[in-house]
C-alpha cells in the first residue's frame, strides 16, 4: 500500500462490537480471563493493550517494518534501546545528537559502566576506526540535532554487518514520511513520537521499529519489565496524529524551503544549516536518501545577543522547546535543547551561543517569512 493508505488503515479495522471506525481507547489496567490459564491473550495493561498495539502496527507498517514497540517517551525507547547491551560493552554514537540523548548515555549509561565514542558518523571512517572488540552498537542520528549532519545509512550498515554490530537510526527529524532507514538493512529506527509523528504538541512518545525478530523479542521483554509505556489515550491521540502525517510532512518541507531560501540570502544570517539548500555540503547525500528535507532549520547570527534580539521579537514562532508540530517553533539550542552538552563539545560541533534552530510549522509560509524577516531587523 502507498504511505498515506497506510497511515489512515494500518493496523486499525472497524471495531468488531460496534463498527467504529476509530479504533477505541481501551482504558483498562487488567483484563478478566475465562479461567485459570485462559485468557483472550491479554492479562495486563502495563504487558499489552489493544490501542497500543494499533499504533505499534501502523507505526511499523510506515517504517517498513515488521514490528512497533511503543514506549512513553523518547528517553524511554532509547533506555530500552540501550538495555540490549551490557556493562562493558561500547556504542559508537552520533557526536551531534540530541541534547538528552547525550546527557543519557554520558552522565548515566557510563555509570552502569557502558562505553561511547562519539563520533562525527557523517564520515564513514571515522565510525570504522572507531570500532573496537566490546563494541555492540552503532547509533546514529540523521539529519542531526541541530546542526542537520547527514550520516549515510548504506556505508553505517555496511559496517554494522562486518563487524556484527547492532545498527540504531533516530529518524525523528524525518519521520517515515521522507527516510525509511530499514529499508536500507538498518536494525532499529527510533522516533520520538511526541515530534512529527504526532505533531500537534499535545503528546509525549517514543517507538522503536525492526524487522528483525530476535530484537523485537528482546524489545517485547524489557518493555514490559522496565514499563515505560504509554497510556491508551496518548496511543490513541498519535495514531489520529498519523492518518495526517504524510500531508503535514509535505507542509512542513514546503514551507521550510521557502524558509530556507529566504534566510540564505539575508545579510545578518551568517551561515544557515539545511539540507534541502544545494550549498549543504551534504545536500547530493540527503536527495539520495532522503525523499524530502523536512522542517528543520538553524541558523548562525554571530552571537548571543544577535540571537536574544531575534527569540524576543518572533510574533508567529514560539520561543519553546521541542519541534515537529503544526506550529513554527523556535529556540536556542545552547541554552535549551542542548545545554547539558559541554561547551566545549558544542563549539567543537559548530553549537555556538549564536545559533538558533527554526522548526517550520504549518502556517501559511508567506506569514512565517515575513515573521522571521521583522524579528531579524532588531538584530
Amino acid at each position: 500500500m502507498g504511505f498515506q493508505t497506510d497511515a489512515i488503515h494500518a493496523g486499525q479495522i472497524p471495531d468488531p462490537t460496534t463498527g467504529a471506525v476509530m479504533t477505541p481507547v481501551y482504558f483498562t489496567s487488567t483484563y478478566a480471563q475465562e479461567e485459570l490459564g485462559k485468557s483472550k491473550g491479554f492479562d495486563y495493561g502495563r504487558t499489552i493493550n489493544p490501542t497500543r498495539i494499533a499504533l505499534e502496527k501502523n507505526i511499523a507498517a510506515l517504517e517498513k517494518g515488521k514490528h512497533g514497540i511503543a514506549f512513553a517517551s523518547g528517553m524511554a525507547a532509547i533506555t530500552n534501546i540501550a538495555a540490549l547491551l551490557n556493562g562493558g560493552d561500547h556504542v559508537i554514537i552520533s557526536n551531534n545528537v540530541y541534547g538528552g540523548t547525550f546527557r543519557f548515555f554520558d552522565k548515566i549509561m557510563k555509570r552502569f559502566n557502558l562505553e561511547a565514542s562519539w563520533i562525527d558518523t557523517s564520515d564513514a571512517s571515522q565510525i570504522e576506526k572507531a570500532v573496537r572488540p566490546n563494541t555492540k552498537m552503532i547509533y546514529v542520528e540523521t539529519p542531526t540535532n541541530p546542526m542537520l549532519s547527514i550520516t549515510d545509512l548504506q556505508a553505517v550498515v555496511n559496517i554494522a554487518k562486518k563487524n556484527t554490530l547492532i545498527s540504531v537510526v533516530d529518524n525523528t527529524f524525518m519521520s517515515p514520511y521522507f527516510q525509511t532507514p530499514l529499508t536500507f538493512g538498518t536494525d532499529i529506527v527510533i522516533h520520538s513520537t511526541t515530534k512529527y509523528i504526532n505533531g500537534h504538541s499535545d503528546v509525549i512518545g517514543g517507538i522503536v521499529v525492526t524487522s528483525d525478530d530476535g530484537i523485537h523479542e528482546k524489545l517485547r521483554f524489557l518493555q514490559n519489565a522496565i514499563g515505560a509505556v504509554p497510556s491508551p489515550m496518548d496511543c490513541f491521540l498519535v495514531l489520529r496524529a498519523t492518518k495526517t502525517l504524510g500531508l503535514r510532512m509535505r507542509q512542513h518541507n514546503d514551507n521550510a524551503m521557502h524558509m530556507a531560501k529566504f534566510l540564505s540570502e539575508h545579510p545578518k544570517v551568517k551561515k544557515i544549516y539545511y539540507p534541502g539548500l544545494p550549498s549543504h555540503p551534504q545536500h547530493a547525500l540527503a536527495k539520495k536518501q532522503m525523499s524530502g528535507f523536512g522542517g528543520m532549520i538553524s541558523i548562525e547570527l554571530g552571537s548571543i545577543e544577535n540571537g536574544k534580539n531575534l527569540l524576543r521579537n518572533v510574533k508567529i514562532f514560539a520561543l519553546a522547546e521541542s519541534l515537529g508540530g503544526v506550529e513554527s517553533l523556535i529556540c536556542h539550542p545552547a541554552s535549551m535543547t542542548h545545554a547539558s552538552v559541554p561547551q566545549e563539545d558544542r563549539m567543537k560541533l559548530g553549537l555556538t551561543d549564536g545559533l538558533v534552530r527554526l522548526s517550520v510549522g504549518c502556517e501559511d509560509s508567506e506569514d512565517l517569512i515575513a515573521d522571521i524577516r521583522q524579528a531579524l531587523e532588531h538584530v
